[in-house]
């Protein structure tokens, strides 16, 4: 078995190990994006207010550097 075969069957392990984890992590950050969109739709003046808190202490870090 050549240097290329081997290279190609752990890549194919590798492949098989991560694939389930990737799955798994896109299924949360899907549920995780239906909860985040839900929780804004109910509550958006706490949302605009957070993001405008947040923009503004951004801006001002980004300022002192």
């Amino acid at each position: 078995m050549d240097m290329t075969e081997q290279l190609e069957q752990t890549a194919n392990k590798l492949e098989e190990r991560v694939r389930p984890q990737l799955k798994a992590a896109t299924q949360r950050l899907a549920v995780l994006n239906k909860q985040v969109s839900s929780y804004i739709r109910t509550n958006p003046g706490k949302c605009l207010l957070g993001a405008i808190a947040a923009g503004y202490v951004i801006g001002r870090v980004a300022r002192r550097r």
